[in-house]
């Protein structure tokens, strides 16, 4: 049967210090609540895109790809604000993608990454915007009672993005929520925007509530009981079922009827199980690099890529001597050569009194107990539950359930 609602934003574990939602158990709820689609909008990472989207897809839950971001000018004193941004399909998510490079490269500030109000819109191709609820732009306007501004900001938001703007409506019991509310919806009665409820989940059941402030308190460095940390989640904020948040928006239902609406709007497919190397631009005279003299033999390395190429090229002696083979033979030693200078690096820093060079008994002693000590470290952290838990690479599908 149909669901009247989809939860689309909703934080992972890999939002580190803001929920404590697992993906495996996630997809497994969603899955139970016969929920059809569900949206993970991790803050400015992908981290937990690619688990995500295996576990998903299955369990036939089709996966919503998005993400939080924080928007701040480059002036000391700029405001702060929350937008949630949804990928339509394959340029919307490489547009985020670039936003949250963009936002560790170019936007830090104080550690934290932000992005700036004309990147989002030189990257709006193929996403779609939620507001942000009372944390966004407009939700900090209409609950300073500047309703001009707020109008003005959506406007501008419209026009970015035609059509792929929501404002965002939530009832979680918090401060100010009712408030910004009833303000947003007449907003968008006025302008003829559509309304989006979501819940903005950051814990499973009600009863995790405690376990997520722990995690919050760590991060803040703080206690529960400090008086002068703020409280900025509820007990609310847990997957509630469609049921729930149907009861809680009856007096909305087109908030509701929206998510749905959007989720059928969202349609992206990552390619699993194929590589795709930079294209990188190898010197000429790749084989007078001092590092083949000084450290591995051009030839030593090209023994390695043949044999690493050997069941491709299996059979095909003809065009073994073709030009196709001489580049691919000539891009694996490149690629060879980069992974090596980065390791002999990471050596040099592990064992400083060791004399890295070419056929150095020191080196050859060095890299063996580098290996050996990473291995064991590897295997003695790793649990039979985690090794048992992997997903494969590529997952087999289940047929979508219905939007």
């Amino acid at each position: 049967m149909p669901t009247d609602f989809v939860h689309l934003r909703l934080h992972t574990e890999y939002s580190l210090i803001d929920s404590t939602v697992r993906v495996k158990k996630l997809i497994a709820a969603v899955a139970e609540m016969d929920m059809p689609a569900v949206g993970v909008t991790d803050q400015c990472n992908f981290y937990g895109l690619i688990k995500l989207y295996k576990a998903a897809q299955a369990s036939g839950v089709k996966p919503i790809i998005g993400v939080d971001l924080w928007i701040r000018e480059e002036l000391e004193d700029a405001k702060q604000s929350t937008i949630c941004l949804l990928a339509m399909n394959h340029d919307g998510y490489l547009n985020i993608i670039r936003l949250i490079s963009r936002g560790f490269q170019e936007g830090q500030y104080h550690g934290v990454p932000y992005v700036r109000r004309d990147w989002l819109r030189e990257h709006s191709e193929g996403v779609i915007v939620l507001s942000g609820g009372r944390k966004g732009d407009i939700g900090q306007a209409l609950i300073g009672g500047r309703q001009s501004e707020a109008r003005a900001l959506l406007i501008a938001w419209q026009q970015d993005f035609p059509n792929r703007f929501y404002i965002e409506l939530q009832r979680t019991g918090r401060q100010d929520e009712e408030r910004y509310l009833h303000a947003a919806v007449e907003l968008a009665e006025a302008q003829q925007i559509p309304v989006v409820a979501t819940n903005e989940v950051c814990f499973l059941n009600a009863g995790e509530f405690e376990a997520h402030e722990a995690r919050v308190c760590i991060g803040e460095g703080r206690t529960l009981d400090d008086p002068r940390r703020e409280r900025r989640y509820s007990e609310q904020q847990y997957l509630r079922s469609a049921a729930e948040m149907a009861e809680l928006f009856s007096d909305i239902p087109e908030a509701l009827a929206n998510t749905v609406e959007i989720a059928k709007r969202c349609n992206v497919d990552i390619e699993l199980g194929k590589y795709y190397l930079p294209d990188f631009p190898i010197p000429e005279n790749i084989t007078q690099d001092p590092f083949f003299a000084q450290t591995i033999s051009y030839e030593t390395l090209e023994n390695f890529a043949r044999d690493a190429m050997a069941v491709q090229w299996e059979g095909d002696n003809d065009r073994t001597g073709s030009d196709e083979y001489k580049v691919m033979l000539q891009t694996n030693v490149f690629f060879q050569k980069v992974c090596y200078e980065g390791l002999y690096k990471r050596l040099a820093t592990i064992f400083p009194n060791k004399h890295l060079e070419k056929g150095s008994e020191d080196h050859a002693a060095a890299l063996k107990r580098y290996e050996d000590v990473s291995y064991t470290h590897l295997r003695a952290h790793e649990t039979p539950e985690h090794r048992a838990s992997r997903l494969p690479l590529v997952q087999k599908k289940q047929p979508l359930r219905h939007l």
